[in-house]
């Protein structure tokens, strides 16, 4: 496989900016039914911190955000462009699926937008075909539906997937989690108060112990090939069920050193997040 590192964004320097006022139109835009060629529907939108996410008929369209943290820079046109490619292909991985296409909004010459004209390109967004939300593994975690046997299953698709992902020299091992240990203590001690300061310090503390005992092993297991290409947000509310398919989705395509770790890393979103749920 070709490597598709080369369309990921680099981490912005800098803490947030944000700059969305030229999106508001757009918005509106994908807000608005007839802009799909529906009459009488309706179009849900959600917004999260780096998108706006826009549910119509069997369709869902989502949108970055011009924002710019530091960690990710969709704060240009070329970089949600790049995003929303990215987007696309790595996602095909585990869910070609959903993720359909990419499209341009482009500015008609009387004015208003269009998907894919001849005008301006003024944002993209990535078009994925919509799912029922109860088929969300955190619903089923709720709702009781995590059987042995469907969780086999995804451990299935997972080890599949991590057995096929690019390998991905130069990132993993001893350093890179040293680095993310200190990241979150800088992080957090920014977000003091209302965090305390003593809990911090003891996690920090924990963490650079835990680095010691095990760090050899991390620099063994990035040599053996088993840091690479992954998820990076392997939690419950990306993965769905498609017919009797567990299918991950919203993969981080946005910085390489957050998707380009250990498997078992990759892994422990999960389990973290099945131990949180009991």
């Amino acid at each position: 496989m070709a490597t598709l590192r080369g369309v990921d964004l680099a981490p912005a320097a800098g803490h947030y900016i944000v700059g969305m006022a030229d999106q508001a139109d757009i918005v509106a835009f994908l807000s608005d039914p007839a802009s799909y060629g529906i009459r009488g529907g309706a179009v849900e939108r959600i917004e999260t911190h780096a998108s706006f996410v826009f549910l119509v008929a069997d369709r869902v369209f989502k949108m970055k955000r011009a924002i710019r943290f530091s960690y990710l820079d969709y704060s240009t046109v070329a970089a949600r462009e790049r995003a929303c490619r990215a987007e696309l292909a790595l996602n095909r991985r585990t869910a070609p699926e959903l993720y359909l296409a990419v499209r341009s909004i482009t500015r008609r010459s009387g004015g208003g937008f269009a998907f894919d004209g001849d005008g301006e390109t003024v944002d993209w967004v990535v078009e994925m075909r919509r799912f029922e939300q109860d088929t969300l593994f955190d619903r089923l975690a709720q709702s009781g539906g995590l059987s042995p046997p469907l969780m086999r299953r995804l451990a299935d698709e997972i080890s599949a997937f991590h057995a096929g992902a690019e390998i991905t020299p130069g990132f993993g091992g001893r350093s890179e989690i040293a680095d993310v240990v200190a990241d979150n203590a800088k992080h957090l001690l920014g977000a003091c108060p209302p965090l305390a300061r003593d809990q911090i310090a003891a996690l920090t503390s924990a963490s650079g112990a835990a680095l010691a005992r095990v760090g050899n092993l991390l620099d063994e297991r990035c040599d053996r090939g088993k840091v690479r290409r992954c998820h990076g947000d392997l939690h419950l509310r990306n993965i769905c069920l498609i017919g009797d398919r567990p299918m991950l989705f919203d993969c981080i395509e946005f910085s390489d050193r957050i998707a380009c770790i250990d498997v078992l890393y990759d892994l422990a979103f999960l389990l973290m997040d099945l131990l949180e749920r009991g």
